[in-house]
């Protein structure tokens, strides 16, 4: 079936909808056992609380980047790429939703902004090409990878419910970068890749308190 110009369109605002103001639901079971569940001091929930909410708001980032290079490619296979992707960080975004819901914690009030930045970061990449966009995609993964594992020296050593879920975020999120990788991406240039830690950091610090 041809995707038009419209219906890719239509489907773009359909996912930003989905994204922002619909509760998501997960594919795949959320990576935490009935064990998981330990008692947390006030503490320890605030402090995962936080470090959720940052993880949280780097998935709804991730469905806005993938949505922008789908909307942005004309090769139907690599939408086809990204489409998958963007369904692996749909259950991100519900486990961490969840969790969240769990912790008595609740998501960044500034989401719609996290969501437009990272669209409009995702189209740019996407226009100037397909090698270009998925060499964003294995940077983008990679940093997130790394903030990932940084989170787990950080979650309280008892929340196994979110370790749980963070790791399982870290696995795929590694096989994402190797999935672009393979699909023919070229390595962003070094200005660029600082520009995108420094903004990957401003990101994480404010959705940290807010």
């Amino acid at each position: 079936m041809t995707n038009t110009l419209q219906d890719r369109f239509f489907t773009t605002c359909d996912a930003a909808l989905r994204t922002l103001f619909v509760t998501p639901h997960a594919e795949r079971a959320c990576p935490t056992l009935a064990g998981d569940a330990t008692e947390l001091t006030d503490a320890e929930k605030a402090q995962s609380g936080a470090l959720m909410r940052v993880n949280h708001v780097g998935e709804v980032c991730a469905q806005a980047l993938y949505t922008a290079q789908a909307f942005a490619t004309n090769n139907e296979a690599l939408r086809a790429h990204y489409s998958k992707a963007s369904a692996d960080e749909t259950n991100h975004l519900a486990w961490t939703q969840q969790r969240l819901n769990e912790l008595g914690a609740r998501p960044s009030l500034l989401n719609p902004l996290w969501y437009g930045s990272a669209f409009g970061l995702g189209l740019l990449a996407g226009r100037l090409g397909d090698a270009i966009s998925l060499g964003f995609v294995v940077e983008t993964e990679n940093q997130v990878e790394a903030h990932l594992e940084s989170h787990l020296s950080l979650l309280p050593a008892n929340d196994h419910a979110s370790r749980a879920i963070v790791a399982q975020m870290k696995d795929d999120e590694m096989r994402h970068a190797v999935d672009a990788q393979k699909a023919g991406a070229v390595p962003l240039p070094p200005p660029v890749k600082s520009l995108m830690t420094a903004a990957a950091k401003l990101m994480t610090t404010v959705a940290h308190r807010i």
